[in-house]
């Protein structure tokens, strides 16, 4: 897939988490779910909207493109995440057999900021599991890390 694909779909799941802070949703996650060079879905945390800890963008992206599709076998998908999907995220991942996560930030990076996050890295989970998932870590991190100082800079934000 060619590389401004690949940073388009980052981009968006960036914008998607700019979304999703600016509208008091949740923090500083967004995903995109593609397939063939084709976004399935794209969505944003809203922990905070809906007063539901599961509603991560991983796991909000995987359920439109569920429905989108209507299958909850994603194979042949890729997901992008602005940061490390938690072992919760992961293991939807794993679960929905989609192919490849791509992601910007780690969890460690969320961690340091007081999200009550468990620091088991995905490469760890994948290799406990013996999970087929590809793990792609780093990808546009510069830009994911903005995103995270932005948050990080808002007076009335909301560590969970």
């Amino acid at each position: 897939m060619a590389s401004d694909s690949r940073e388009k779909f980052m981009k968006l799941a960036i914008d998607e988490a700019y979304a999703g802070i600016n509208a008091g949703d949740g923090g500083p996650f967004g995903a995109v779910v593609t397939r063939n060079g084709e976004v399935i879905a794209s969505a944003h945390n809203t922990v905070l909207k809906n007063n539901n800890p599961t509603q991560h963008g991983e796991m909000n992206a995987i359920t439109l493109a569920s429905q989108k599709l209507k299958n909850y076998d994603l194979s042949g998908c890729e997901i992008y995440s602005t940061v490390e999907p938690c072992p919760m995220c992961f293991s939807a991942i794993h679960w929905a057999r989609i192919d490849k996560v791509i992601f910007g930030g780690n969890i460690e990076d969320v961690w340091k900021l007081g999200f009550n996050e468990m620091p088991v890295s995905d490469e760890k989970l994948k290799e406990l599991s013996k999970s087929p998932v590809i793990i792609e870590k780093g990808f546009m991190r510069a830009e994911c890390m903005e995103l995270l100082a932005y948050w990080s800079n808002l007076a009335n934000k909301k560590v969970y």
